[in-house]
């Protein structure tokens, strides 16, 4: 029997796990005490991404591996509180990414994914209604996930459904190694990759230059100018500033939210990038992947 879901425009596949924000007040003082604030959030790229873009829409899905325990019952009704729709598997125990925050804003990760790269299958009816499957790099790197979500992706563009991923993280491109990447994007042939500046290079790829096998390369800089790639050209998209920066996780993810929902409607990159920036502002001012 197919299951049958809320209607979804955008699903996500990958991570749910809890963030424990440790927000420094000073630099580290090793071997002895440093003030900090310390926080829980939800966290895991792909459930961001979806509770930003319910945030937006109204709805959204997320399907994963999340841990049968109370931490995963507790991080998926959060989710769903915020109008996700989600379809998981639950098995194994939920992750945890500890995030270190320095004065700055700047953040360190150190993660623990536990149960979300274990998902061996994409739970039946999952794309149902979907308009747009994103995928974070995490969900493609470590099998059983990395298998699953390379045959979500295949269902997909049977479906007619729209694909994006996102590089996630340059140490874990290193790590995967990053022409084996290249490779692996060049055979999904996604519609749309996320990087930032950091992964764009890591990926050996010029300024303006696209990602091979994507049809629309979308390049973060920080505050920096966002650069939108297509195969016309690129065009670069000022950032505006965001004063009293609190923490920079989510950002991305809100950003990835904020530009296919606007990208999806027919509208043009380049102004799907300035309604990305102003969700990701949102996301600046708060400790954790929060709205303000």
């Amino acid at each position: 029997m197919i299951a049958r879901y809320a209607h979804a425009v955008l699903c996500t596949l990958g991570d749910l796990v809890e963030d424990v924000v440790v927000w420094l007040q000073e630099p580290i003082n090793y071997g002895t005490d440093t003030p900090a604030r310390i926080v829980r959030r939800r966290g895991g790229s792909a459930a961001n991404v979806a509770s930003f873009a319910a945030a937006v829409a109204g709805t959204s899905r997320f399907v994963g591996q999340v841990g049968d325990d109370d931490t995963g019952e507790r991080l998926l009704a959060g989710l769903q509180a915020g109008g996700v729709d989600t379809v998981v598997i639950r098995g194994g125990r939920t992750g945890t990414i500890a995030v270190v925050v320095d004065p700055t804003g700047e953040r360190t990760m150190l993660t623990d994914r536990g149960a979300s790269t274990e998902l061996e299958q994409l739970p039946p009816g999952a794309l149902d209604g979907v308009q747009v499957l994103h995928l974070p790099a995490y969900s493609l790197t470590v099998d059983p996930l990395a298998i699953t979500a390379r045959a979500a992706i295949e269902t997909a563009k049977t479906n007619g459904i729209l694909v994006s991923i996102d590089a996630s993280s340059a140490s874990l491109l290193r790590s995967f190694s990053t022409a084996a990447f290249r490779r692996l994007i060049d055979e999904l042939r996604p519609d749309i990759f996320f990087c930032n500046r950091d992964e764009h290079l890591e990926l050996g790829l010029a300024i303006d230059e696209p990602m091979p096998g994507s049809t629309l390369t979308v390049v973060k800089a920080g505050a920096g100018p966002t650069v939108v790639i297509t195969a016309v050209g690129a065009k670069s998209i000022d950032v505006p500033p965001v004063e009293h920066i609190v923490d920079t996780t989510g950002a991305g993810d809100a950003f990835a939210a904020g530009f296919l929902l606007t990208w999806i409607q027919g509208i043009a990159p380049e102004a799907a990038a300035v309604d990305a920036h102003r969700l990701a502002a949102r996301v600046l001012l708060s400790p954790g992947a929060e709205l303000t």
